[in-house]
């Protein structure tokens, strides 16, 4: 009986050590992001991608106000440029269609 305790005990902690092992962390270089990954979602969510290039523009300005609604038309307004030119870089985009938000 106490075997099978211990095997049964060995198997969780074999399990939960593999369950942790399982995650991996993702890295991005959002400088090698085109318009069509962007906009067709093969990264992740576009306007996840949006906030972040909104906050990095906003950085480089020292600018520490988002206005939320601009930011939601912004990455509209990002995604129907990128649909149209799907090759382009997305931070050349972000210049072109935005204006460098």
């Amino acid at each position: 009986m106490n075997t099978r305790i211990l095997a049964a005990v060995g198997s969780m902690v074999c399990l939960m050590a593999m369950s942790t092992v399982a995650k991996a962390q993702v890295t991005l270089d959002v400088t090698k992001i085109t318009c069509g990954q962007f906009a067709a979602y093969k990264i992740t969510n576009p306007k996840y991608i949006a906030v972040w290039v909104s906050g990095y523009y906003h950085g480089t300005r020292g600018e520490m106000v988002i206005d939320t609604q601009e930011l939601a038309a912004n990455a509209d307004k990002l995604v129907n440029y990128c649909l149209k030119n799907p090759d382009v870089a997305l931070l050349k985009a972000v210049e072109t269609a935005l204006g460098k938000q």
